[in-house]
């Protein structure tokens, strides 16, 4: 019993042992196996992840083909192709989870036509007008007797006696007349109707000579008169206004070359202003203009916006324009410096966009716009004139289009990244133009201004 006992054990040990190692070269082979298919699986996923190249975390801009550190010792970034933007979509496009959204505080805004106007604001000067300044030089040589206005400042009227001048040359034209007028006596009554004729034109002639020597009026009818020569021309003012020159006294020799009065009209005066060369395009002839000057308190002036010099000033970089303003008081005064609200003309029907949500580049005009929820797309614009924190796009966006104005840069950020590795994978790659987006827009779940 005992002995059989032992050679049952002894045969179960064997066959333990026997089956142990079968179990374990099964096991092995197994094991080898399936760290083979492992292996493989893991060089094919490696294959797949394999980086294109290497960028610099703290700089995007430089790359790398191979792995290697920056100077501060940080690994670089790798990139592979997945991280491209989605198939069918435009360069840059971001694609952002709604809680993102929401913790960056994205805000949008609706691209529609609006009406857009400005008022230009400058300073100016009164001065005179141009067109309303007499400039009074004698017709003959000769010297100045009497001065009956003698004070720059004065007042004068229309054909107000100013001064008495003697000329020799006038007491010659007045002998000429005289014996004209003399000659006419004697041969109206001629039978010969020429001689008649030859005199009467004599004495025309005469007297047209006179008046070219602005010998006024009541001197040529006292001539034609009592025939009696005047020694004194008088010389009368041809438009009222403010004497601003003197240019003769008394005793003086003057000649056509001396300029004795200078006489201003100051009922209208004109501004003088400068505007920069961003409010050129605003400003047209005609539009209204208001006027405040310190001198004159509490009061407001209004005129019109009459001329635009078609040139720069090259130390100031303004465009000169020409004020025109009415001043029956008398209160604006040649030089006073004022200050100036020039209401430029409204642009109509503009497409018009929120200032802030354009992204200035230096060489392009940039916006983001929502193409669906949490999608952006950067899109390259035309822009024009900007007025209370609109401007208007000349070109690159459709109204009713959905623009971001809000956190623009932090997602223009990772656009240009991923911008700049789809042109490093695809050097051929043309930067993407300001194209409408052919998709319909949606409303997400976003702010609006």
């Amino acid at each position: 019993m005992s002995k059989s006992l032992v050679i049952t054990s002894f045969v179960m040990l064997v066959v333990g042992v026997i089956s142990g190692w079968f179990a374990k070269d099964y096991l092995l082979q197994s094991d080898t196996t399936q760290h083979q298919q492992d292996n493989g699986q893991v060089a094919s996923s490696a294959a797949a992840k394999k980086p294109l190249f290497y960028r610099n975390a703290m700089n995007p801009s430089v790359t790398s083909p191979v792995p290697t550190k920056d100077s501060m010792g940080m690994d670089y970034v790798p990139v592979y192709a997945d991280d491209n933007s989605e198939a069918g979509q435009p360069t840059g496009t971001v694609k952002i989870d709604p809680i993102t959204e929401q913790n960056i505080g994205v805000r949008t805004a609706i691209v529609k036509r609006d009406i857009l106007s400005r008022v230009v604001r400058t300073v100016g000067r009164v001065d005179y007008d141009e067109e309303r300044i007499v400039r009074l030089h004698p017709k003959v040589e000769g010297w100045i007797e009497t001065m009956r206005v003698d004070k720059t400042g004065e007042k004068v009227r229309k054909n107000q006696d100013l001064l008495s001048i003697y000329s020799p040359q006038l007491v010659v034209s007045q002998q000429e007349y005289i014996l004209a007028l003399n000659n006419l006596q004697t041969l109206k009554q001629s039978p010969i109707a020429d001689i008649r004729r030859g005199a009467e034109e004599l004495v025309i002639s005469a007297r047209e000579r006179l008046k070219l020597l602005d010998v006024p009026e009541h001197q040529l009818h006292d001539l034609t008169r009592d025939h009696n020569i005047h020694k004194s021309l008088h010389i009368h003012t041809p438009a009222s206004g403010i004497v601003v020159n003197i240019g003769a006294r008394e005793g003086q020799y003057v000649t056509p070359r001396t300029e004795i009065y200078m006489i201003a009209d100051l009922s209208t005066v004109w501004v003088f202003a400068d505007i920069y060369e961003n409010e050129l395009p605003w400003v047209r002839s005609g539009d209204l203009v208001e006027m405040r000057l310190a001198g004159i308190p509490g009061r407001v002036f209004r005129g019109h916006l009459a001329f635009i010099y078609p040139y720069a000033e090259a130390k100031t970089r303004t465009i000169k324009v020409r004020l025109d303003f009415k001043n029956t008081e008398l209160l604006l005064k040649p030089d006073m410096f004022a200050e100036i609200s020039i209401y430029a003309g409204k642009q109509k029907s503009a497409l018009v966009i929120p200032s802030e949500a354009i992204i200035r580049s230096g060489t392009r005009d940039k916006v983001l716009v929502v193409r669906d929820a949490g999608k952006f797309e950067p899109r390259t614009i035309t822009t024009g004139v900007a007025s209370d924190g609109k401007v208007i796009v000349l070109d690159g966006l459709k109204e009713g289009e959905e623009v971001v104005t809000s956190a623009q840069f932090l997602i223009d950020s990772e656009s240009s990244l991923r911008e700049a590795t789809a042109k490093m994978i695809n050097p051929g790659l043309e930067e993407n133009e300001a194209k409408p987006s052919p998709l319909q827009i949606e409303e997400g779940p976003h702010q609006h201004d």
